[in-house]
């Protein structure tokens, strides 16, 4: 995992933002209101691939106790400063470097719920997605949740026409065949999003199931908003009242199957069933 390490360090503080432009701040508008369904407060929260702690400093400003986990040294580092200025700071509990695929430094049944966002996509062996869900099951208590992001393979798909100087691989077939089947995302322009896993939406809640999970739901991070996400922003500025109401019909409508495909994030809610 040295390149997804060498990826985000590369990122620094660009990573802490992402979630201030109009598409990232669809995506966490949406996922924060799915996580307070189903999280009750105070909990003791696991944010493994948490990077400079946007998610767990939301966590701790609604009493949870939060562990942020991440590979990248330079994130947490951010978040370490980050955490320092914030008056929600008492709710992070540690700042530790981890793997998604080996948390053994946690006994079983730690954790009242986990979030996981942003490690999966960054799994393209299915051994490694076995691994990185049996650890998130171990962890977190029976009854508690999970929170897990994957990416469509069709998001990465449409991202590779956007993107001029990545285009040239549509015209390799091997390569086009790797991600429609195999989720596999290879990118040979340096510096960029690289060994990436780009999900089949039918295909995340039976992976789950078949290792534990009872599924809860699978939602569109950006839902009815994807490609439209600038308006989304201005109406939020413009008209809350509006903004409001819409972000009503983007969140009831976002574990439609159909939409699914369309957003750039998916997040899964799995729950750990007693075994």
């Amino acid at each position: 995992m040295d390149g997804v390490r060498e990826y985000y360090g590369g990122f620094g503080e660009r990573e802490w933002s992402r979630l201030d432009t109009a598409s990232g701040a669809l995506e966490f508008e949406v996922n924060t209101r799915i996580i307070q369904r189903y999280v009750s407060s105070p909990s003791r929260v696991l944010d493994i691939g948490g990077g400079p702690g946007r998610y767990a400093l939301w966590l701790a400003s609604l009493g949870h106790e939060v562990v942020l986990a991440d590979l990248s040294p330079r994130l947490l580092e951010i978040a370490r400063e980050r955490i320092a200025d914030s008056p929600f700071r008492a709710g992070i509990v540690d700042v530790v470097e981890s793997d998604a695929r080996d948390m053994s430094q946690w006994d079983d049944a730690h954790f009242d719920a986990a979030v996981c966002l942003g490690p999966f996509y960054h799994l393209p062996d299915v051994c490694d997605r076995e691994r990185a869900a049996l650890h998130l099951r171990r962890v977190v208590r029976a009854g508690g949740h999970v929170f897990v992001a994957f990416m469509p393979w069709q998001a990465l798909f449409r991202r590779t026409v956007a993107i001029p100087e990545e285009r040239h691989r549509l015209a390799d077939q091997a390569w086009v065949t790797g991600l429609l089947e195999e989720g596999s995302f290879i990118n040979d322009v340096p510096g960029r999003f690289n060994m990436g896993f780009g999900a089949s939406p039918s295909g995340i809640a039976p992976f789950f199931e078949e290792l534990g999970f009872k599924t809860c739901g699978l939602f569109a991070s950006e839902g009815l908003g994807a490609g439209i996400e600038e308006a989304v922003a201005d109406l939020r500025e413009s008209d809350p009242a509006t903004y409001e109401a819409l972000m009503g019909v983007v969140v009831a409508s976002s574990d439609n199957p159909s939409i699914l495909g369309l957003s750039t994030h998916l997040l899964y809610v799995g729950q750990v069933v007693q075994t």
